[in-house]
Formats: C-alpha cells, sequence, structure tokens
C-alpha cells in the first residue's frame, strides 16, 4: 500500500463531501486521532477497514489504495471516434419496449448512459430519456450521436454515488454499473430508485457478472476478479 497516496486520497475526499475528520471517524466508530494518523501518512488503515472507508468516503477501495480511478479508465475508452461498446442498443431494450410499449412517451432514466447508444434508441422510440455518466468522454460522444440521430435527450455528468432521482420516472435503466457501488449501499441506492419509479412503471438495471457460461463484456481485465468480488 503506497501510505501517502492512500492519506491523500483519504483527506481530498473527506473534504470534497464536506465532512471533518471527527465526523468521518464516527461514521466509521474509531478516533479521529485515527483519520488524522491516515491523513499524515503516520499510519494506515487496516485491510478489514478498507470497504467501510470507502463507502463512507463514496468511492472504491481501489481509488483508495491509488489504483487508477473509474472515471479515467472510462475517459481513455471512450476517446476515440469509434463507439466502444458499439451502437446496437442492449437486448434488454426490446424486453422493455414489449413491457411497457411508447405509446406514449413514457420518463425514462438511463444511469451509467456510457457514449449513449441505448439512451439514443429509447429517444428514437418515443421516450422521454433524460441520461447521465459519470465520464465526460462519454457524455459528449451521447450528445453527438442524439444531434446525427435527430433526437432529444437530457444529458448530464453525475457521479451515481452522489445522485439520487429528484423525480419520477416510469423506466428506470442501467446496464453495466451497480456492481460499482458497494454492497453496503446497494439497498438504499436501489429503494431511492423504486420510490422514484411509477407505480405502473419498471426497474431494469444488470450488471457484469464471472460466469464460465455467460460472455464476458468486453472490458473485462485479468485484475476485475480482485477488484469486483
Amino acid at each position: 500500500m503506497d501510505n501517502l497516496k492512500t492519506g491523500e486520497v483519504i483527506c481530498k475526499r473527506r473534504k470534497e463531501l464536506g465532512l471533518t475528520q471527527n465526523q468521518l471517524a464516527k461514521s466509521l466508530n474509531i478516533s479521529f486521532q485515527a483519520v488524522s494518523k491516515w491523513e499524515n501518512c503516520s499510519a494506515y488503515p487496516d485491510i478489514e477497514m478498507l470497504p467501510k472507508l470507502a463507502a463512507a468516503l463514496h468511492t472504491t477501495i481501489d481509488a483508495l489504495l491509488g489504483y487508477e480511478s473509474v472515471v479515467t479508465d472510462y475517459d481513455r475508452r471512450y476517446n476515440t471516434q469509434e463507439y466502444y461498446w458499439g451502437l446496437a442498443p442492449n437486448r434488454i431494450c426490446y424486453d422493455i419496449m414489449k413491457l411497457l410499449p411508447p405509446v406514449r412517451p413514457y420518463r425514462v432514466l438511463d444511469i451509467g448512459c456510457g457514449e449513449g447508444k441505448d439512451a439514443v434508441f429509447f429517444a428514437k422510440c418515443g421516450y422521454d430519456v433524460t441520461a447521465f455518466d459519470l465520464s465526460e468522454q462519454g457524455i459528449e460522444k451521447a450528445k453527438r450521436l442524439a444531434e446525427h440521430n435527430k433526437v432529444n435527450l437530457k444529458l448530464f455528468k453525475a457521479d451515481l454515488f452522489d445522485y439520487r432521482p429528484d423525480t419520477e420516472y416510469d423506466i428506470i435503466f442501467s446496464s453495466g454499473v451497480l456492481h460499482f457501488i458497494p454492497q453496503s449501499e446497494r439497498k438504499e441506492l436501489c429503494e431511492s430508485l423504486k420510490a422514484h419509479t411509477a407505480g405502473t412503471g419498471i426497474n431494469a438495471l444488470n450488471v457484469f457478472v464471472q460466469k464460465p457460461f455467460i460472455t464476458r463484456a468486453p472490458d473485462h481485465r485479468r485484475d476485475e476478479k480482485k477488484r469486483h468480488p
């Protein structure tokens, strides 16, 4: 573990969230002196503490340890003329259309829309689409794709660790995102999504899994088993 890097990350994230050392310490049921030592690089968190610390700081264990951030990784992948995930919509989109056909402009929220292929598909089919992603590169490509297809999308950059819906949607859709959320926060997130879903609405969420009989996602890497148990 790189103590200096880890201490810097803890301090930076704590301040970004507007937390004092004492507030962070109380959320972890430890002394503020422990937090101070981490940030001063005179000590580092126990391995058992890392999941709780990552959740409290709305980040990942990888980021705490100084590994490349998810946003940097995806910005690099999307920084090409080609579309990393291609342009064909996720097959779940067709399942959603069977369940709730666009007989009127149903409101769709696409969480982690990437380069926008699914969001644009829904908009072309007549849905009223709002979509966001953490990657600036992804959002810019989604805007270009929407313009090329002559559809309107409400696109914005946001971090799912911080963002929660503030209005009701008929369809909440997300592909390949939920596994980035710490398990301790998934229940609260799902409850928030359900609370902002219309009574006859749909929640359609999928994640990347590791099964020998399921085709791996194109961004699978050797270290994902370690990073996403």
